[in-house]
């Protein structure tokens, strides 16, 4: 195909090409080219190991202090907000500190269920960090840190080290939480600090509360973990639906439509 829209002469050839690339930036800066190709979820075995007698608890106190001070829940629109521009320099060094601690973490060490909880509060606290670090903006994608010429926003980052090992919120996601857990509802927990995510929760995640508080496009993503079908995603719908919601939804013969709001979830 190179060789078709170099034929005649090079230097035409090679602006052909230089206008496909630019139209392609453009087109993904635009928001234009479909987000729906979700990373695939892939297990990184080293994060495998993990004791199942193991008594250790992290303490999250200072992302949970954190949260209650600076989300704003039961906002009229139903998105939780963040208080992005009330952060003080004490809290955000307190959510420096807590981040510092969490790589200091041993985790395999820790049995699935505090990995589980550390790892969803690890991803959210980063986020948050990653928005103040660059704050104002108006959209997490415009935070154009990861690697590659078609990149946006922060997730492939290396932005943390634990256990010697160089991890990116994308890691988190894509090759810890999803493939090792296998639990599609890890999907309500992660939150990319957009409008259209799902809420961050106004406490921190633990082994106690997370089974409670693991009850969007994100179905149109990740349709693949909630059964590969609109209809296997009302059948997941319906077994965390209150009754009467329940019924609507079994007797639902429509198509599901998304949408996703990519701006800031800022108050």
């Amino acid at each position: 195909m190179i060789q078709t829209i170099g034929e005649g002469t090079r230097g035409n050839g090679w602006a052909g090409i230089g206008w496909l690339l630019l139209l392609a930036v453009q087109l993904l800066a635009m928001g234009v080219v479909p987000a729906s190709a979700a990373p695939k979820a892939v297990p990184w075995s080293f994060w495998t190991a993990n004791d199942p007698a193991g008594q250790v608890r992290v303490d999250h106190g200072l992302w949970d202090r954190f949260l209650k001070k600076y989300v704003v829940a039961n906002h009229p629109s139903g998105v939780n907000r963040v208080r992005y521009a009330s952060v003080t320099p004490e809290d955000r060094k307190a959510l420096d500190d807590y981040l510092q601690r969490l790589q200091g973490v041993d985790v395999t060490r820790l049995n699935r269920s505090e990995q589980k909880s550390y790892w969803i509060d690890l991803y959210n606290a980063v986020t948050v960090k990653v928005v103040l670090d660059h704050y104002p903006v108006k959209s997490i994608r415009d935070i154009n840190i990861s690697p590659g010429l078609f990149s946006s926003g922060p997730w492939g980052s290396k932005l943390l080290t634990i256990q010697g090992q160089k991890v990116s919120l994308d890691d988190i996601e894509h090759r810890i939480l999803r493939p090792l857990w296998k639990d599609n509802r890890v999907h309500y927990a992660v939150n990319c600090a957009s409008l259209g995510c799902p809420n961050l929760q106004p406490e921190a995640y633990t082994t106690e509360n997370s089974e409670a508080l693991l009850l969007s496009s994100i179905y149109d993503w990740f349709q693949g973990d909630f059964g590969g079908s609109e209809e296997s995603v009302l059948r997941h719908l319906q077994r965390y639906s209150n009754p009467e919601l329940a019924t609507r939804l079994k007797e639902f013969g429509g198509k599901i439509s998304y949408d996703y709001d990519w701006r800031i979830n800022e108050q």
